[in-house]
């Protein structure tokens, strides 16, 4: 349904499929009962981006990955944690600190 630009809307199933002998299965959805997807706001799209840096930045360095690093079970990232050096096309610059004009 997401190739087409739809969403469930709150249906119940129609149906399930199943193979493996019912050890793998996949619910079907009829697609008459569904709804248009609702559109990606401004402020949805600062709010996800903002829920990323936190996952993708690290504490220590500041440097905001390309992939989400452990922060849960090392507290940083790989290259302040162990010493292990990073690939720079891995991540971006650390923000430059706001400076005032006046």
């Amino acid at each position: 349904m997401r190739e087409i630009s739809l969403r469930l809307g709150g249906q119940a199933p129609a149906a399930r499929t199943e193979c493996r002998g019912g050890k793998r299965f996949a619910w079907l959805y009829r697609i008459d009962l569904a709804k248009p997807k609702v559109a990606m706001t401004l402020a949805k799209e600062a709010a996800l981006d903002a829920a990323m840096a936190a996952r993708q930045s690290c504490c220590t360095c500041r440097r905001r990955y390309f992939h989400c690093i452990p922060l849960q079970t090392l507290g940083a990232c790989l290259e302040c944690y162990d010493g292990r050096p990073a690939d720079p096309a891995s991540y971006t610059a650390p923000p430059a600190p706001h400076l005032l004009a006046a």
